[in-house]
């Protein structure tokens, strides 16, 4: 997830910006502070935005799950008539259901694993890792940003940089995406292109913004 949201926008959100900037101002050093600006504060925003989110994810199952456990030990033959329902709604007969109740009732650690999965949708042994999705999400996020970066910071001619820009992030978000079916399983092409997609929606809007802006100012 901090992969693909990291590298994906990274190289969106610069595409569009640097695009943008560059048809309005053709300065080499605007554009290139501009881009610096943008990849290293939004790097550290969606940084400490998903360190925050996955925090705040990992505290609310944490107590989801305090609260199961108090369930479990003061009410169990509440929570295994619970249980046994849940397992009937999900297509299991009666009788099999007060089976695998009873049995899962006499091991704590299932009983809980039952509750949090069936009931509240939480997963006990998997759990969020905020330190580690928010440095993954800045890292990846410099990684995408710096590729739509890269043609303007080693090309002085600025139109040939925006050219150079418009085809090699197209082609980051094309790889982006078919690398997800590796795990997704989904048409590479369909997938590659969706991305591709994205990023010239996000070009087109900063190309215009950058030209009504330089009419108007």
């Amino acid at each position: 997830r901090e992969v693909v949201f990291g590298m994906e926008d990274g190289m969106v959100s610069t595409f569009g910006a640097l695009t943008g900037i560059a048809a309005a101002t053709q300065d080499h050093f605007t554009i290139i502070l501009s881009g610096l600006v943008v990849v290293g504060v939004e790097s550290i925003s969606m940084g400490v935005g998903s360190y925050l989110s996955s925090k705040s994810e990992r505290a609310i199952d944490e107590r989801k799950l305090e609260e199961e456990r108090r369930e479990l030990k003061d009410s169990p033959e509440e929570e295994k008539q619970e249980l046994i329902e849940m397992y009937v709604k999900d297509g299991w007969t009666r009788a099999l259901a007060k089976e695998m109740a009873e049995e899962a009732s006499k091991n704590k650690k299932l009983f809980l694993q039952e509750m949090a999965y069936r009931e509240l949708k939480v997963f006990p042994d998997t759990k969020e890792e905020p330190i580690r999705n928010g440095v993954i999400m800045g890292l990846c996020y410099i990684v995408g940003g710096s590729i739509p970066l890269a043609p303007y910071i080693l090309i002085d001619h600025i139109p040939f940089a925006i050219v150079t820009s418009l085809i090699i992030t197209p082609i980051g978000l094309f790889i982006l995406g078919a690398f997800v079916t590796k795990y997704s399983k989904q048409s590479a092409i369909r997938t590659g292109l969706e991305m591709v997609l994205l990023g010239g929606v996000a070009a087109g809007i900063g190309y215009i913004v950058g030209q009504l802006v330089d009419k108007v100012l």
